[in-house]
């Protein structure tokens, strides 16, 4: 049975994926060049759930190699965290802790140039949404063609997903209002406030 921290829904796994999309990409634990970061683009079924994702690396980065011979990754994204002080509670006699959402998602690796070009639209298209005048790849005119030989796009078919959303939801009613409202990082309490109503309202760990 999952505690509170582990009860999440695929809308809570899309959001984090969109908003801090930058995951560690690990193939070899046991060789330190097969792990890097890179930027993620979440893919989804109708249901709403994560199916796959999307990105590009540069083909000589080693993890390239390194998947083309095991295409089994391990993707791990890190979203809001901070540390909560007695301060921020409004009490002393209370335990500081630390807040967090992360995702941990099992993949299978299929590098494909024929998706480099998506794949890259894709994030760019994402990440340039919202701005006043949205940059596009065709402005770089010729230059995208030599910069695009030089990755590759790959899909990855999503195996697992195992995420923790410790955002306060043991906490007493009283004292998660506190963190909420004195606590310095809006993103934070943003997400906070989207898992209040999965609060356990049992109260704190004794």
């Amino acid at each position: 049975m999952s505690g509170p921290f582990e009860r999440y829904s695929d809308a809570d796994v899309a959001a984090l994926i969109a908003g801090y999309p930058l995951a560690w990409v690990i193939g070899d634990a046991a060789d330190p060049a097969a792990v890097c970061q890179l930027p993620m683009i979440g893919e989804y079924d109708v249901a709403g759930r994560l199916v796959s994702l999307i990105g590009h690396m540069a083909r000589r980065n080693p993890l390239h190699a390194q998947l083309t011979a095991n295409p089994r990754a391990l993707f791990l994204f890190s979203g809001p965290n901070g540390y909560i002080s007695p301060e921020h509670a409004g009490r002393r006699d209370w335990a500081p802790t630390w807040s967090f959402a992360h995702l941990r998602i099992a993949a299978a690796v299929a590098f494909d140039a024929a998706l480099t070009d998506a794949a890259l639209d894709a994030l760019i298209d994402a990440e340039e949404h919202g701005r006043a005048r949205p940059w596009r790849a065709a402005e770089l005119g010729a230059r995208r063609d030599k910069l695009a030989a030089m990755i590759i796009g790959f899909r990855a078919g999503v195996e697992s997903v195992h995420g923790r959303f410790k955002l306060g939801q043991d906490e007493r009613p009283e004292t998660f209002r506190a963190i909420v409202t004195h606590h310095p990082d809006p993103e934070l309490r943003s997400w906070m406030e989207r898992f209040a109503a999965r609060r356990n309202d049992g109260g704190e760990p004794k």
